[in-house]
């Protein structure tokens, strides 16, 4: 067959509720691949970190009803797409086949005599219960459960929801996409003998940090969720199982749920740092304010590396450091053999773990992570008349090769690397802070902190001023103080895991201080 008239092969997955970790792996393997990828409103944004270079990506969601592509339309981009010989994704949310159209979309590829594959995905019918806290199904409680959409198709004249069966024949009902016709489905199911006690969960955003849960009984859900003003997308539980809430509610209770917490390091170190904030129940908004590359000239590096078996001990000070300078080390045909009877210190643990996953031995790493720790570790004796290495920033403060020289040490300060401020569109964060979309601010180092407010302009301390602003050490909250941010946090241990443990602590303060005042 000609290549110009093969056709390219459809995957229909499921994206889950919205938590990104819930993506199935051969969902994931598949956006990676795909030229094409199509994708709905209820699709975690995050997923198109997957998309392989080059990839179109076309958004065609839906909301409630303000649809941004109507369904004949999206199926005309699926089979064009894939006309063209292109692989293409259908990213959709939970399921595709329950309560998703991903059927609809199936049969039209399959009329066309386009090549497609169905990824299941997690659905928001058993996902948003289970991070309420309610088993769909307990062996004291019930035996049955039904899955009902909230709305069936508005040409349907009569309903195909045997009201009268499972009002009375079905231990647990979950219903999807009800909010807006809530008041119909209750008043159905009092009506064919529903019991008015039953309890009722309402789950707003299931999986995801904003998640919200409202809890009542049949008889005052309505009135409940009028007074909450609970819009879509909601996932409503109706059953017994329900009051396993009180005692199973497990993901509204976590230390950061909730908060929005904007991450400001490099896109490259963002990610575990985003990944922790996400296991403490916040939602990483990374907003990288640096960026990090190889300093304009090697120079430096590659005269100290030459003179490498002349120094007495080499200082890393950040994982950066070790990177650059490891890679410039292999690129001049060297290696860590080089580095035989030098002494190695390490501020700070994940700075010592990058040298010993290089299976270089770490001599020394101070208890605490600043410059002044490091004099103190090393000692007077040791650093009079010793020769030190230090590859760091381009940018960095003077108060160690300063402190060794007056002790009388000599030191080498060769930059291995420079910190930009990336480009970056900085109008939907501005909008986010000042509508109060972003609970804190997180820096990580003082260029972070001096890139952010020379982003935001003279602005930046009056745009943070109810905003709670984090830092990892006193060194940082220092340079924010400087620019005048007010500073909220200041990290006791100077990790980004110290810095989630201290920002969890600040609300959990002010969680009793508000009981307090209660």
């Amino acid at each position: 067959m000609d290549m110009e008239n093969r056709k390219g092969r459809v995957y229909i997955i499921g994206a889950g509720p919205g938590d990104p970790g819930l993506i199935t792996i051969k969902g994931s393997e598949c956006l990676k691949k795909a030229d094409v990828i199509v994708y709905d409103y209820l699709s975690n944004e995050r997923f198109l970190k997957y998309a392989k270079e080059g990839a179109e990506t076309i958004y065609v969601g839906k909301k409630g009803a303000c649809h941004t592509k109507r369904q004949n339309e999206i199926n005309t981009i699926l089979v064009e797409k894939s006309n063209q010989g292109k692989s293409v994704a259908r990213l959709k949310g939970g399921d595709p086949f329950i309560f998703g159209r991903g059927g609809e979309e199936a049969l039209v590829l399959a009329k066309e005599g386009i090549p497609f594959e169905i990824i299941p995905g997690v659905s928001s019918a058993v996902a948003a219960p289970a991070y309420a806290g309610i088993p769909l199904t307990h062996r004291e409680y019930n035996s049955t459960v039904a899955f009902i959409t909230g709305h069936e198709d508005p040409a349907k004249k009569d309903s195909k929801i045997a009201w009268d069966k499972i009002a009375t024949g079905i231990e647990t009902l979950v219903f999807l996409m009800t909010v807006t016709n809530l008041k119909n489905t209750v008043e159905r199911l009092l009506r064919y003998g529903k019991d008015p006690e039953t309890p009722v969960a309402l789950v707003r955003w299931g999986t995801r940090p904003e998640q919200e849960t409202l809890v009542g009984r049949l008889h005052n859900i309505v009135k409940l969720a009028l007074e909450k003003d609970l819009k879509p997308p909601v996932v409503a539980v109706v059953g017994e199982v329900v009051n396993l809430r009180a005692k199973l509610n497990w993901f509204e209770k976590k230390p950061l749920f909730g908060k929005r917490i904007l991450v400001t390091r490099t896109r490259e170190q963002a990610g575990e740092f985003s990944e922790a904030l996400r296991q403490s129940g916040a939602e990483p908004i990374e907003f990288p304010t640096i960026e990090v590359i190889p300093p304009d000239s090697w120079d430096a590096v590659d005269k100290a590396i030459e003179e490498l078996a002349t120094y007495d001990w080499i200082i890393f000070t950040s994982t950066n450091g070790v990177k650059f300078f490891i890679d410039r080390l292999y690129s001049l045909n060297r290696d860590i053999r080089e580095l035989k009877g030098i002494k190695i210190c390490a501020i700070g643990p994940k700075t010592s773990q990058a040298i010993k996953s290089l299976g270089i031995r770490v001599d020394m790493v101070p208890d605490k992570f600043i410059a002044e720790e490091v004099i103190e570790a090393l000692g007077k004796n040791t650093i009079s008349g010793g020769r030190f290495l230090l590859p760091r920033a381009l940018v960095a403060r003077e108060i160690l090769p300063q402190e060794i020289q007056r002790l009388g040490g000599r030191i080498d300060v060769v930059p291995v690397y420079q910190t930009v401020r990336p480009v970056q569109d900085k109008e939907k964060i501005k909008d986010m802070i000042k509508s109060g979309g972003i609970d804190m601010v997180t820096f990580t180092s003082s260029s972070t902190v001096k890139n952010f407010t020379e982003i935001f302009g003279k602005d930046a301390d009056r745009l943070l001023n109810s905003t709670a602003v984090a830092c990892i050490g006193p060194v940082t909250a220092k340079t924010a103080k400087e620019k005048g941010l007010k500073v909220s946090v200041t990290a006791k241990d100077y990790t980004t895991a110290g810095l989630i443990e201290a920002s969890k602590e600040f609300y959990s303060n002010n969680r009793a201080k508000n009981l307090c005042a209660l």
